[in-house]
């Protein structure tokens, strides 16, 4: 172990190389700003960052291992713990990576709804964004505004799987449950409540705020060339300039029959990434609107039809009896997947969320691996942060919008 001396001081397990006037600081793991269980070393030069070292694991539950010593259809509600700001995307991008496993595809309903909650879910994700961002630099007003739009959204996300925060909302090969009668019309109600309160409110209030933007403007400013280098996915990288969606590039569920654009800030900065999530949000409500027409007409079926892996139906669980023992079959000892492995990716509220599971036809999985975006955009601190400010750090963390839940997995 190398000793503490006056020029290479001894910070814990971190050696810092460093001259007399610099000293080193934690910020976090437990500083509201820090958006979760993030110890952030700095090096300061006065105010000025030198270095910085994001430091993880301080929230680790070992999701991953979990999930090879659970049954498929076990390890599900487990996925809302990872962005526990938007479960439904976590349990959308485990189901399809299943079913792409077992070779099975969800009903056309069941497409409808998945497709109507991962946009809802996102509205829920990036007004907490900006909610949070908001109260981080100094706005609490908007973090009130935004707040008051959420509870709207977990109460239509209430009123279809009965929880606000961790949905289990999908399943493997399709949806529990139908649309509750008058959803589609308090739905229509709230993407015209929120197309209007993001212009008369939070924009209203925080685009041309000249506090606002001094605290965001040539902030944080992340090239394409850097965005890239670090893997960088979703608005962190949109808000690089470069227009890549998985949504048009690799189309899932209906996103293909959807109207929509892909918004990007050409500015490289905070400001520019709030702008980008904004224009996002509006973006989720055209093609929520689109869905609803969507889903008169559609068959009611909403599980995919395959009884090897799939549970058939409570009405023919209830009378039939080989119907009620495949039922009994599933339900202890769980499906048997087909031997192989697959890596599907999708579009999470916070970047390219994928799931690599690697069969061997038992009933767990062989080996299951997480690909969240928030892990990548925690790891860019270290390059992002040098030469900024101490109070720009609050303001960079919130604009990278992590959260921990899928960084410690």
């Amino acid at each position: 172990m190398q000793q503490p001396n006056k020029l290479t001081p001894f910070f814990e397990n971190l050696n810092f190389e460093r001259d007399d006037n610099t000293m080193v600081i934690n910020f976090g793991p437990q500083h509201p700003s820090a958006h979760g269980q993030l110890r952030l070393v700095l090096e300061l030069d006065g105010e000025q960052v030198v270095k910085a070292y994001p430091d993880i694991g301080y929230l680790h539950r070992g999701i991953e291992k979990m999930a090879e010593n659970m049954t498929y259809n076990e390890f599900l509600p487990t996925t809302d713990r990872l962005d526990y700001i938007a479960s439904t995307s976590n349990n959308y991008a485990y189901a399809i990576a299943v079913e792409k496993l077992l070779g099975i595809e969800a009903p056309r309903r069941a497409q409808v709804i998945r497709t109507m909650l991962l946009e809802l879910n996102r509205v829920i994700s990036h007004l907490f964004f900006v909610a949070t961002h908001a109260l981080d630099v100094g706005a609490m007003s908007v973090f009130l505004y935004a707040f008051r739009e959420r509870e709207f959204a977990m109460d239509l996300m209430e009123d279809y799987c009965g929880a606000r925060l961790t949905h289990s909302s999908v399943r493997i090969g399709g949806v529990p449950l139908d649309l509750p009668a008058g959803w589609m019309v308090n739905m229509r109600a709230f993407c015209d409540k929120v197309d209007y309160e993001l212009e008369h409110t939070y924009n209203a209030l925080l685009q041309e705020n000249r506090i606002w933007k001094m605290r965001l403007e040539n902030v944080g400013v992340l090239t394409p060339e850097d965005a890239l280098s670090w893997g960088c996915t979703g608005p962190m990288l949109r808000g690089s300039g470069i227009a890549y969606d998985i949504r048009k590039e690799e189309p899932y569920e209906l996103y293909s029959e959807l109207d929509f654009d892909i918004p990007i800030a050409d500015t490289n900065d905070s400001y520019g990434r709030y702008r980008l999530y904004m224009a996002e949000i509006k973006e989720s409500t055209k093609m929520i609107r689109q869905l609803i027409l969507k889903y008169d007409g559609t068959e009611p079926q909403l599980m995919a039809h395959a009884p090897r892996y799939i549970s058939a139906p409570k009405e023919e669980i209830m009378t039939q009896n080989y119907a009620l023992m495949q039922h009994f079959v599933l339900v202890t000892q769980g499906m048997r997947p087909p031997k192989g492995e697959v890596y599907v990716p999708t579009e999470s509220p916070k970047g390219e969320l994928g799931f690599y599971i690697k069969s061997e036809g038992e009933p767990y999985a062989y080996r299951l691996k997480c690909r969240a975006p928030s892990f990548f955009h925690t790891g860019l601190l270290q390059e992002i942060l040098v030469g900024t400010y101490i109070a720009d750090v609050v303001t960079i963390i919130g604009s990278t919008n992590i959260v921990f839940g899928e960084v410690d997995r």
